[in-house]
């Protein structure tokens, strides 16, 4: 039995943070960061079966081309990922009236949409990348037994050398896409490593007041090559979301329009209308 302290109910017996259960969560999920992103998707499905939200965790689930389909808001950063994914996991595999283990295991297929900014200079500003990796420096998997079984070991390394890493850093864990998921989004599409930062300034080698301790970091980012291997993008969210779905037993992929190519130093003037065709490219290609 999971004791309260650490499996967080409300007094619905909803997983607190998201306020879900198991039967509130369709088994094809996607997550967004901004909360009113939510809408702009659920507004295309032909019917919303529930609706709920508590602080920046807002859900939508309802029916879309025949599939019923669920969209969750997870907020930034890789904090927030580790809430999200913890908690839609025990939502959907641990009875939350007896807080015992499910004897049999749910596995999602949970897509991030999102925005990003490229690192490799022929990416175009408002093109579209898929994660085949989620590269972490936020450190976030570090704190979970059993991470180094899932961790793409080599590519590690080798970024590690190549980049000189420094040793106050976390260990960069590099984490494999889904490749049932990856076979659905890759059409027409950028993909590579995406890069995943703790924070949006300094840990991207921003640099307004305060200097960063890797200025370099993303010209480390735009060389490094592993194979057939590059970092296309940086972003905050896809490593913890790929490492902690491997571990959790789910299948996950991380598509993202790209809002800055950090290399031409060029931002989208309207990213709006890419976001639209992400949305619903996304929910053909997860619906057919």
């Amino acid at each position: 039995m999971f004791p309260e302290t650490e499996l967080i109910l409300t007094k619905e017996k909803k997983v607190y943070h998201i306020n879900l259960s198991g039967e509130d969560i369709a088994d094809d999920v996607i997550v967004v960061g901004d909360q009113n992103r939510v809408t702009q998707i659920s507004k295309l499905f032909s019917k919303i079966e529930f609706k709920t939200e508590h602080r920046e965790f807002v859900t939508h689930t309802g029916i879309f081309n025949g599939k019923r389909i669920t969209v969750l808001s997870t907020g930034i950063g890789t904090d927030n990922i580790d809430i999200v994914m913890n908690e839609l996991d025990a939502a959907v595999n641990i009875n939350l009236e007896t807080r015992e283990l499910n004897p049999s295991h749910r596995s999602l297929n949970i897509i991030r949409l999102g925005t990003s900014g490229a690192l490799q200079a022929d990416i175009p500003v408002n093109g579209i990348v898929v994660s085949s990796h989620g590269l972490g420096l936020d450190g976030l998997l570090n704190f979970y037994d059993n991470w180094q079984s899932i961790n793409e070991n080599d590519i590690s390394e080798s970024f590690m050398k190549h980049s000189n890493w420094l040793p106050n850093l976390p260990y960069p864990y590099c984490v494999k896409a889904s490749d049932k998921l990856i076979s659905k989004f890759k059409e027409g599409t950028h993909i590579g490593i995406t890069a995943t930062a703790p924070g949006f300034y300094g840990p991207q080698g921003r640099q307004i007041r305060l200097k960063a301790s890797m200025p370099t970091l993303n010209e480390f980012l735009t060389d490094f090559k592993h194979g057939e291997h590059r970092i296309t993008n940086f972003e905050m969210e896809t490593s913890a979301l790929y490492g902690l779905g491997k571990l959790l037993n789910h299948q996950c992929l991380t598509a993202c329009v790209i809002i800055a190519n950090r290399v031409r130093k060029e931002f989208t003037s309207d990213y709006t209308k890419s976001v639209e065709i992400l949305i619903t490219e996304s929910l053909q290609r997860l619906t057919t």
